[in-house]
Parts: C-alpha cells; sequence; structure tokens
C-alpha cells in the first residue's frame, strides 16, 4: 500500500451527485483508466458512556468510529475521537456488541462510500458516493500512489494526476501527513487512509444535498 489520499469532490452545479460522479468516471476513462471492481468503506458512530473515563455528567460523550474497508476485509478499525487509533480482526465487531453497556451505538448515524476502482499506471483510483440514511451526501475520490511510502517524495507527481481529471478540486496535503516528521509513512496498516475517510464523512453528515436521495 502506497500514500493514499482521500478528499471530498463537491458536486457540479446543476448536476446530481451521480450525474457528478458518470462525469468523473468518464474522464478517468478518457485518460486510459481501467475499471477493476468496486469497494466500500463503512462507519458505524457508538458514543461512550458515564462509565468510560469517569465523564463527569455534563460533559458531551465521546465518540468512537468503528470502520471497514473491503481492500482489508479481515479487519476492523476503531478510531476514537482525538485519537487513539487501533486495528483488528472482524471479531472487534462482536466485542462492541458485549461492550454495549459502556458503548451505545449511534442509530442512524451509519455512513458508506461505495464506488469504482479504477487502476490507472502507477495509480490506483476509487470514486465512491457516500450516503447516510439512504440519502447521498457527497463524493469522495480516493488516490494512491502504489510505488511510494514517503509523501513528501511523491506529493507533487499525485497532485499534478489528480488535476487531471479533478481540476480544481485538488486537495492539499492530507493532514495526517503534514503533522509527521518528513519522511515518516506507516502505510501498512491502513489507518492514514481511514483517518482521512472519516475527516470526509464527518463533513458530509453535516451536509444536505437537495435531490440527493438514493434509488
Amino acid at each position: 500500500m502506497g500514500v493514499t489520499c482521500v478528499c471530498q469532490v463537491p458536486v457540479a452545479e446543476g448536476k446530481s451527485v451521480q450525474q457528478t460522479v458518470d462525469a468523473l468516471h468518464r474522464r478517468l476513462e478518457q485518460l486510459g483508466a481501467v475499471k477493476q471492481g468496486s469497494f466500500c468503506v463503512d462507519s458505524e458512530t457508538y458514543a461512550a458512556t458515564a462509565s468510560v473515563g469517569g465523564r463527569p455528567p455534563g460533559q458531551p460523550s465521546k465518540l468512537l468510529y468503528v470502520m471497514h474497508n473491503t481492500e482489508t476485509p479481515l479487519s476492523c478499525f476503531a478510531l476514537f475521537e482525538g485519537g487513539p487509533c487501533l486495528k483488528a480482526d472482524t471479531n472487534f465487531d462482536i466485542l462492541m456488541v458485549k461492550l454495549k453497556s459502556h458503548f451505545q451505538n449511534a442509530k442512524g448515524h451509519k455512513v458508506e462510500c461505495r464506488g469504482s476502482r479504477y487502476r490507472y499506471c502507477d495509480f490506483l483510483i476509487k470514486v465512491g458516493t457516500v450516503t447516510m440514511n439512504s440519502s447521498a451526501r457527497g463524493i469522495s475520490v480516493e488516490v494512491e500512489y502504489c510505488p511510494c511510502v514517503v509523501p513528501g517524495d511523491c506529493w507533487n507527481l499525485m497532485k499534478e494526476f489528480m488535476q487531471s481529471f479533478l481540476s480544481s478540486s485538488v486537495p492539499e496535503l492530507p493532514s495526517v501527513f503534514a503533522t509527521r516528521p518528513e519522511g515518516l509513512f506507516a502505510p501498512a496498516d491502513a489507518i492514514d487512509t481511514m483517518t482521512q475517510y472519516l475527516e470526509v464523512f464527518n463533513k458530509l453528515r453535516k451536509l444536505q444535498i437537495p435531490g440527493s436521495n438514493v434509488r
């Protein structure tokens, strides 16, 4: 797994979420990208009860996000609000059921991102529709440069490639990289990628796009 960037892409003016996704697909295919199946990333929200960490009355509950990614089907990710993060096997989902007296599932807050995977030379691209309660909230794009694991060595190349199909929507260097000393990256556990997806999900939870219901 190489350096990976996940970003939110705005819906084109006068277009629906699906129409914007279709346009991104066409741009990638015009570049020569080849479709290679589909992907899904999901996130469920749990609120810590007062018994966790001795939370004083009246203080907001700390949130725990349990996430899955079809790229790592045997793994589950748990990201606490403000850290830390951990990676476990899928039995972690069963553990959360047993911990329901400590972590309560926030019903109706599950977020999913589904879409298509594309390969272009050394790049892996995933264009997804982010949904919550069967309503499309927005679009995410994940770009991975597979041969490199040091962001500073390949970010300009990644940025140039993303400009070829995202135009002005190209993001800045993800904060998960910007806060680290130059040259440090740990891609093997995918925590950095899931952290970026969570940032996109949390932004889109607050948005409602007119006419975006998924049929």
